[in-house]
């Protein structure tokens, strides 16, 4: 976690504080919250920088002059020349930190410190394609796979676009970056194998005569029988059951103690089989916690992803004589399954939340669901 320093301001003046290296201001007006990076890193000299940036905001705010758009106070306004490489990344991650979690910003903290060792203090004006293709070609031999290096391409990009929309660069200046991404070649992957109707009866019997991880075998089942993400079934609440257990509420997932919308950010709604209705019955409490969770671990609070798939699953498949899959893999199987059955690929889309392109793409693995060459 970045560390950021703050010294509370009297009510109406702008503070300037530090924030993963660089200076940035922050402020209160007509009840809202503000806060402006000047893109300058901690020093005595631009301490002076900022603060004259912020004696300008506060006579705006007591002049009634405050530019809502913060537009006449941004680094670019002064010397839009000036402003780097790593500074105008920085602007991104600040702008993409209001909207992301912490977790989700680690692949551009990664992305940053390549621009850093890269470009050091060059310009982002000056950035041209052929630099852009010397800073890909560099990349690609940082032993980075293929889809990483297109993944940090891609944030960069996503970087340049935002800042020229946004009046950080030159509004008629060209994104160099585009083509960047497409030149990244990245080869195609196999479909997961999903488990077999013996392998799944298999894993769940194997959960159930385990001795030490047999009360995972209802989480299993409800991941197989389901087809939900790992994280919506590990943040299922006994307020998202109906009381007669028949259908549940998906809108929500729990990923090592955060708690936030499905991948989507889209909730859906499934009637469960009788089998998984019955085993819901016997697993719920007389008067249950509407806030308490439907699986937990053995210590009682919330299953861990990582703990899971590196002791009980691994564990239990290598007993049940089946090959390695991860865990995730049950959503795999449960969507080739359900259209080698004829099902209505819209109805799976429905159930697993997918849109339709995506679920044939990257999760019908069985061959039944494939075209077919004709016999000649």
């Amino acid at each position: 976690m970045p560390q950021t320093t703050r010294k509370k301001s009297p009510k109406g003046t702008v503070s300037i504080e530090e924030y993963q290296g660089r200076l940035r201001l922050r402020w209160r007006y007509l009840g809202k919250r503000y806060a402006l990076s000047i893109g300058l890193p901690d020093s005595k000299v631009n301490r002076q920088v900022a603060q004259q940036k912020a004696t300008i905001i506060e006579l705006d705010i007591a002049s009634s002059n405050f530019d809502l758009t913060l537009k006449k106070y941004k680094p670019h306004t002064q010397n839009s020349e000036g402003l780097s490489v790593v500074s105008l990344f920085e602007l991104f991650m600040e702008y993409k930190a209001k909207r992301l979690l912490p977790r989700s910003l680690d692949k551009y903290d990664a992305t940053l410190k390549y621009l850093e060792r890269y470009f050091e203090n060059r310009v982002a004006a000056a950035i041209d394609e052929k630099a852009a293709e010397q800073f890909m070609e560099w990349l690609t031999k940082q032993k980075l796979s293929p889809m990483v290096c297109r993944e940090r391409l891609t944030l960069i990009r996503a970087a340049w676009a935002w800042g020229i929309a946004d009046d950080h660069l030159e509004a008629g200046q060209s994104n160099p970056w585009v083509d960047m991404v497409l030149r990244v070649r990245v080869e195609p992957k196999q479909m997961p194998k999903p488990f077999t109707r013996e392998e799944m009866t298999a894993i769940v019997e194997g959960f159930k005569k385990s001795r030490y991880y047999s009360y995972y075998t209802d989480y299993v089942a409800f991941l197989f029988g389901t087809g939900c993400r790992t994280a919506e079934a590990v943040g299922l609440r006994w307020k998202h059951i109906t009381d007669d257990c028949s259908s549940i509420w998906i809108g929500e997932s729990l990923t090592r103690g955060v708690r936030k919308a499905t991948k989507t950010n889209r909730a859906r709604t499934i009637s469960l089989s009788n089998k998984l209705k019955q085993m819901l019955l016997r697993r719920r409490p007389e008067k249950p916690e509407p806030d308490g969770l439907v699986f937990r671990s053995a210590k009682g609070g919330a299953i861990d992803d990582h703990n899971f798939r590196n002791r009980a699953w691994t564990s239990v498949l290598e007993e049940s004589g089946v090959d390695y899959r991860k865990p995730y893999n049950t959503r795999h199987t449960f969507i080739s399954h359900a259209l080698d059955m004829g099902m209505n690929p819209v109805e799976v889309a429905q159930l697993t939340g997918h849109d339709v392109q995506t679920l044939y793409e990257n999760y019908a693995g069985n061959v039944n669901s494939r075209p077919r060459l004709p016999e000649f």
